[in-house]
């Protein structure tokens, strides 16, 4: 789809032809399959939005000189640009300034990443048809103001940085949530881990794009401590430390000192800080949950929204008691997250800290109802079970 995007320098022309593609290859592939089925799809796809720019230039009355000959998928994927990566330059130029800031990264994560509208609703924590207009009205925006669909050269970045790290952030959120790495974000955890270090390579001199390469090299270090024999995900206070790895572990570190020696502080670096804490339990055997709500408190004067405040109400009943952790839960208003598994999944063990086991049951049901990942499904029914 990068590739796509990139080249026919329209994004819902890409989209089609891509899709045109995909019900061509469940016709031809089940009788004679290809060597590449990659290659195979960006050939019919590219065909396909060809010859309908074709037609869409015959209606139009339009005359063209004879097109010059497509280039091969090795020429476009090498093509000598300031960021040596497709999707990260089709995250480039779906962030360009004259597209809403709401808008941008939404648009990027439907187009380069491919996450259903569904799943963006979630995690922007937006009805489903808001997120739709949403899109439609950026996509529409670069059509109507005739966004170049052009990389933008080192100078443009910085205009457009809070954006592509807002939708790396997120992208890497979606796997996240899976501790099994078994739904259909679950490619964007390495893909997410090689493109923020990359990013850290090309920007070396912002803290927060080397704090976002920290805060998912901490968090990817812990992912062979994730599941337990059963399938189940296991939270991070109860991880078999000896599992995490120490290679990701040191390369988080050694990002997080350069951040800190650029003197600029920003939310993905205090984000990496909370994992990092999570990570201290290898030396001193015991999860700092006091330090962590100190820190999301710090998140919470520069990321004041739902998603911090839900985090920092679990670090304080883990710290203070299930009583504190409630009290911050009542702080926050429930409309936006009643869609959020997280919040009910908080609620469950809060209310199971403070002794109300027929409210933890209630919120550990409502969280099985929104359909969670086997891992996680498997953790909460666990819980359930635990609760009578």
């Amino acid at each position: 789809m990068a590739a796509l995007a990139a080249r026919l320098r329209d994004l819902d022309l890409a989209e089609d032809a891509f899709a045109e593609a995909c019900a061509a290859a469940l016709i031809a592939w089940p009788q004679q399959a290809p060597r590449d089925p990659a290659a195979w799809l960006w050939r019919a796809s590219l065909r396909r939005g060809i010859d309908a720019k074709r037609r869409a230039a015959v209606r139009e009355r339009a005359v063209h000189d004879a097109p010059a000959p497509p280039p091969t998928p090795e020429e476009v994927l090498m093509a000598d640009q300031p960021i040596p990566d497709e999707r990260l330059r089709l995250i480039f130029v779906c962030c360009h300034p004259a597209i809403g800031a709401d808008a941008r990264a939404a648009l990027t994560l439907k187009v380069v990443c491919g996450l259903s509208t569904e799943r963006l609703a979630r995690a922007f924590l937006v009805a489903e048809p808001a997120m739709l207009q949403r899109i439609t009205r950026a996509k529409r925006k670069i059509a109507a103001a005739g966004v170049p669909f052009e990389v933008p050269g080192p100078a443009a970045w910085p205009e457009r940085l809070e954006a592509v790290l807002a939708t790396l952030e997120i992208a890497y959120a979606q796997a996240y949530e899976d501790a099994a790495l078994a739904g259909e974000t679950a490619g964007f955890a390495a893909e997410v881990l090689r493109l923020s270090g990359l990013l850290a390579e090309l920007v070396p001199d912002d803290p927060e794009v080397l704090g976002l390469a920290a805060l998912v090299r901490f968090t990817e270090a812990r992912r062979p401590a994730r599941l337990d024999d059963a399938g189940a995900m296991v939270p991070p206070e109860a991880q078999d430390v000896r599992l995490w790895r120490r290679d990701l572990i040191a390369e988080g570190a050694a990002l997080m000192a350069r951040a800190a020696d650029l003197g600029r502080s920003g939310p993905r670096q205090i984000l990496a800080a909370i994992h990092g804490a999570h990570l201290s339990r290898m030396e001193t055997r015991a999860t700092p949950w006091a330090d962590i709500a100190a820190l999301y408190d710090v998140l919470l004067t520069v990321r004041p929204t739902p998603v911090t405040r839900v985090n920092r109400a679990v670090a304080l009943g883990e710290a203070f008691g299930g009583e504190a952790g409630l009290a911050a839960l009542a702080e926050i208003d429930p409309e936006r997250l009643e869609a959020w598994l997280p919040w009910h999944a908080a609620r469950a063990g809060l209310f199971a800290k403070a002794g109300d086991s027929l409210r933890a049951r209630e919120a550990l049901k409502a969280a099985l109802a929104l359909k969670p990942a086997p891992a996680e499904r498997l953790f909460l029914e666990r819980r359930l079970r635990a609760l009578g």
